[in-house]
């Protein structure tokens, strides 16, 4: 059930209250440490925003600047794509993975790795090894953007998705679970102090009987010993008022 007033369905009873009391305190815990996770995520996801727009702009201009580098290699060699691949055996530019932690979540950064490799200064004619190695140039450039922009992306992705499943558990806790215990503990608080007024009430009864039973008793007692009084009173008066019997009291001779 959930909703304004859902709570949970348990038994009224101090160990049930015990036990919601800690779960409760628990998830406020818990939510007050996934609302730091999401404040630091999100500042982290902010700076990495940021950058990307950054790289984004930066590889605008980069590539432009290659393309007009390409461009002025074409019109002073020619076609080298041939010589270009002849000469490039290996590559020049190697990436390398590492991985970043931010606030529990794991985040792969890529750096590129330069390789020397061939070099065509004196490829063309004329100077058209110098505007080779500029291309070169720009176009290392390029690429070492293009790894930037890559890792930034990948870590805007993964802490995108990171953000929303913390903020789903963060209002999940804030507004169903927390909201759920509070009203349980009201519950099971509100049937302990009826079933306490009840015990109480049932007490005051039993103690008014007793009190009754009590009075009753005192007053059959009193009533007993009235009566036993009266029936005392209504004996043959053979008692004179001296306390002597005189019927069992003997006269002394007289001797004439």
């Amino acid at each position: 059930m959930s909703g304004t007033g859902a709570r949970e369905s348990v038994f009224p009873t101090r160990m049930a209250l015990t036990n919601t009391k800690m779960r409760l305190k628990g998830a406020q815990t818990g939510h007050s440490l996934l609302a730091k996770k999401r404040d630091a995520l999100t500042n982290r996801f902010r700076a990495i925003l940021r950058k990307v727009d950054e790289a984004k702009r930066k590889m605008g201009r980069v590539m432009q600047l290659a393309s007009f580098s390409l461009a002025e290699v074409s019109y002073a060699t020619g076609d080298i794509s041939y010589l270009v691949q002849e000469q490039a055996k290996t590559a020049s530019f190697r990436v390398k993975a590492r991985q970043e932690n931010v606030s529990g979540v794991v985040i792969p950064a890529f750096e590129p790795d330069r390789v020397q490799g061939s070099d065509f200064n004196l490829t063309g004619l004329g100077r058209g090894g110098q505007q080779v190695q500029r291309s070169k140039e720009v176009y290392a450039k390029a690429v070492e953007t293009l790894v930037e922009l890559a890792s930034l992306q990948t870590a805007f992705m993964i802490l995108d998705e990171v953000i929303r499943a913390t903020n789903r558990r963060v209002n999940a806790i804030e507004h169903v679970v927390i909201p759920r215990m509070e009203n349980t503990i009201k519950y099971i608080t509100s049937e302990l102090d009826e079933m306490d007024r009840e015990e109480f009430f049932r007490l005051k009864k039993v103690q008014g009987k007793k009190k009754r039973d009590a009075q009753a008793a005192e007053v059959q007692n009193q009533e007993k010993a009235q009566a036993a009084t009266t029936e005392s009173e209504r004996r043959p008066e053979n008692v004179d008022k001296g306390g002597v019997d005189l019927l069992s009291s003997k006269d002394e001779d007289v001797i004439f």
